[in-house]
């Protein structure tokens, strides 16, 4: 579960307080898809880093897989993050030189050594990327970087993926392909997903849609009854 309570955040600028987030309350169940959207400026990345403890909160709570991280240290909440939660953003931040299967590895260092290697191969077959494990980043498309940092934001189980616009380097066509490696993780691991976006698209795919807008909750939808697969969204 990710649950974040009253979350206000406020920043010192130009001699006064500007506050970017404004008591943000809403609740995901284990499993759940959310899509977090809205235009640029409106509080979308404040939130993901204060749901993933990257950093503090002015006024609020946040609980991470029953965690409260409010009193936890700096070094805690990385270690929360390290075994709890996954990241993919938009830029694949994947390490060129090293190939797919060794990218999706690289989480997995503290793991046995002969588990590795089966288990990267297993999580690149699941984003529809098993005959490509043995190519460099240079060699991949954008869709296929991005499918490998899927991949490797999963290698740990994470008890929760948050996601900064995954398909916003992405044309339209690879961006959908994209969108299917997220639905299957959610769907097939019951990976709790957060998905920060500009693409009504995504918003489309999510159990639950919070629409911000100047650093407020201006809308919930509730999309399980109508949640769109992958291929039937519209762009």
């Amino acid at each position: 579960m990710l649950r974040a309570v009253d979350l206000t955040q406020t920043y010192r600028s130009g001699g006064r307080d500007l506050t970017v987030l404004k008591n943000i309350t809403f609740t995901l169940e284990d499993g759940g898809f959310l899509a977090i959207v809205g235009p640029s400026g409106s509080g979308k990345t404040t939130l993901l880093g204060l749901l993933a403890g990257l950093d503090r909160p002015r006024h609020g709570t946040v609980i991470l897989d029953g965690i409260d991280l409010g009193p936890l240290s700096e070094d805690e909440r990385a270690r929360v993050r390290g075994e709890k939660v996954g990241f993919v953003f938009q830029s694949f931040q994947l390490i060129p030189t090293l190939t797919a299967l060794e990218n999706v590895e690289v989480p997995l260092e503290l793991a046995p050594r002969n588990g590795r290697p089966n288990r990267a191969a297993e999580l690149l077959q699941r984003v529809g990327l098993g005959d490509r494990g043995h190519h460099y980043p240079a060699q991949l498309s954008g869709g296929e970087q991005q499918r490998v940092a899927i991949a490797r934001a999963i290698a740990k189980r994470p008890s929760v993926l948050l996601c900064d616009e995954p398909t916003g380097a992405l044309d339209i066509s690879t961006g959908i392909i994209v969108l299917e490696a997220l639905a299957r993780v959610n769907s097939d691991m019951g990976t709790t997903t957060v998905v920060i976006t500009h693409n009504a698209a995504i918003a489309a795919m999510a159990d639950r849609v919070i629409r911000l807008g100047d650093g407020r909750v201006t809308a919930v939808e509730d999309r399980t009854e109508k949640k769109l697969l992958p291929r039937e969204l519209t762009w």
